[in-house]
């Protein structure tokens, strides 16, 4: 896959890095940000030999969030055409079935924090400093800011942090449940590439209905969550990869699986 101009990205085996690429603006978020997260998204989503994502940035900051001038420049009109697929873009790692671990550190502001909102796992370096802003600039949070900080971090904690603008620095962050992990700054790449690896090295129907069945146990009922876990349970009840799973556990060695 070529790089962007926004985004470098490699595959390491099993496991991609998705990196944004613009440190000399803060990888303030643009609409050439937009399309090009959108053509590498296509490009992974393609090829199934990926089995686990990671999304960091380079320079000093993770993103300083959306570039004000884009606001001067849209209308209603705009937003009614576009946001639909905006909102998709940044769920999308929802869909897939893969783990995107999101690697951040130093600023990171308003629609980064929604990108970062729509990825499985956070990891932050302890410089984090992260705040979702926009209802200070005349906007309610409008790529799943909303909905996804009030399903991480609860009512309370997502009202103060949308409404007073607040930011937080990496242990409050991980008191409120915002990010998962928090490590030093040079331990940052590292600890989001291990964890990673060691999810890619699962077996992936077990890692696509697991991840599958967590998101359906956010967003519907005790019955639904339950009956999904039946339905998986049977379909993953003696499958190849369960079946190398147990005998490679047994065999002391490392197993080899097909996705079957």
């Amino acid at each position: 896959m070529a790089n962007g101009d926004w985004f470098l990205y490699e595959k390491i085996d099993s496991v991609a890095v998705l990196t944004l690429n613009h440190p000399e603006s803060m990888n303030i978020v643009n609409k050439e940000m937009f399309s090009q997260l959108h053509e590498m998204q296509e490009e992974i989503e393609k090829d199934t030999s990926v089995r686990a994502l990671v999304i960091k940035a380079n320079g000093e900051h993770f993103s300083a969030g959306i570039d004000l001038n884009i606001l001067k420049e849209i209308d209603s009109q705009f937003v009614a055409e576009n946001l639909n697929w905006l909102q998709r873009l940044y769920g999308r790692w929802q869909e897939w079935p893969i783990p995107v671990i999101a690697a951040i550190h130093g600023i990171c502001y308003g629609s980064a924090v929604e990108l970062i909102l729509g990825c499985d796992i956070r990891i932050a370096a302890e410089d984090l400093r992260i705040s979702i802003p926009e209802v200070r600039f005349g906007l309610s949070p409008d790529m799943g800011g909303t909905v996804r900080l009030t399903q991480l971090v609860g009512l309370g904690q997502a009202k103060r942090l949308i409404l007073g603008c607040e930011e937080l620095d990496a242990a409050e962050a991980k008191e409120i449940g915002l990010v998962e992990i928090v490590v030093p700054r040079e331990k940052l790449e590292e600890r989001a590439t291990k964890l990673a690896k060691r999810i890619a090295g699962m077996p992936p129907m077990a890692i696509r209905l697991a991840k599958k069945g967590i998101n359906l146990a956010n967003e519907s009922s005790l019955a639904a969550g339950l009956a999904f876990e039946q339905a998986q349970s049977i379909y993953c009840c003696g499958t190849e990869d369960q079946n190398e799973a147990i005998d490679s556990f047994f065999g002391k060695r490392r197993p080899n699986f097909q996705g079957k």
